[in-house]
């Protein structure tokens, strides 16, 4: 994995301010996160350190491994340092970035895990190279080779940890275009062409509701910018729409049972 670990940190310092097609997590020290949001099938290569995955830790990725995450709902996370730090990168990927796939079963998986070959290693150094210079508008073209590449690889039930998305993923993609802004009931009412009533018994199917779709949205934003960036805890409060950061931090440790200073202290050294 040392090839992968090299473009990575050779284009470490060109990322800040840009939107890019992947995510680089680090950690000097143990994370023990719960209730992660997983809202689009998500591949986290780990490249040095350990990941476990689950309540109970029962799924475990070592450098050189990766795990495919299913975007069913959330999952308990430990990060955990070897040597010098934790490391790994993460790729989400869109429903439609499955299609041409054959689904070999119909059941769903949760988790799919694996080791990373070389020829695997050498295209997701491809791809972080690629990602700079490419448009927005073509990331998904190389996405979906890296789905094929993993499907020809032997992992041909990859597939089954994309499930299509329902109406609160819709609900969800609208509220994240900008989440600062707190969007009211009747303007998603009118992007999505349903009624208020409709719109609630919609997501009282799906076992959810308008502020836990917000709250999600937003503390999975400001989970991802703590592991990405060494921006001040207030002002990533106020990028994912809340105006008092005790507020802020209550809500995020309610929900994944650390302090988001606490966890950004882990990813420095003493």
């Amino acid at each position: 994995m040392q090839k992968l670990i090299e473009t990575i940190k050779n284009f470490n310092h060109c990322t800040k301010g840009r939107t890019l097609p992947y995510s680089i997590y680090s950690s000097m020290k143990t994370q023990h996160i719960l209730n992660v949001p997983i809202v689009k099938p998500l591949l986290i290569i780990v490249l040095s350190g350990t990941k476990e995955l689950g309540k109970n830790s029962q799924n475990t990725a070592k450098s050189g491994n990766f795990a495919f995450l299913s975007n069913k709902s959330s999952i308990d996370m430990r990060n955990i340092p070897k040597d010098q730090e934790y490391l790994a990168l993460l790729i989400d990927f869109e429903y439609s970035d499955f299609r041409g796939l054959h689904k070999n079963s119909s059941k769903q998986e949760d988790i799919i895990m694996g080791e990373v070959s070389p020829s695997l290693e050498k295209v997701f150094s491809q791809f972080i190279e690629w990602s700079h210079i490419a448009p927005k508008e073509i990331w998904s073209f190389r996405k979906q080779e890296i789905l094929h590449l993993l499907y020809h690889s032997g992992f041909v039930n990859i597939c089954s940890v994309a499930q299509a998305p329902g109406f609160s993923q819709k609900v969800n993609d609208i509220i994240n275009e900008d989440l600062s802004k707190d969007i009211k009931l009747n303007t998603l009412c009118l992007r999505l062409g349903v009624s208020e009533s409709t719109f609630r018994r919609k997501l009282n199917l799906e076992n959810t509701n308008l502020q836990k779709i917000k709250d999600q949205a937003r503390l999975g934003l400001a989970l991802h910018l703590i592991q990405t960036t060494l921006e001040p805890i207030g002002i990533i409060s106020g990028l994912c729409g809340y105006s008092s950061q005790s507020r802020f931090t209550d809500k995020f440790k309610q929900l994944f049972h650390i302090t988001p200073s606490e966890l950004r202290k882990t990813r420095m050294t003493d």
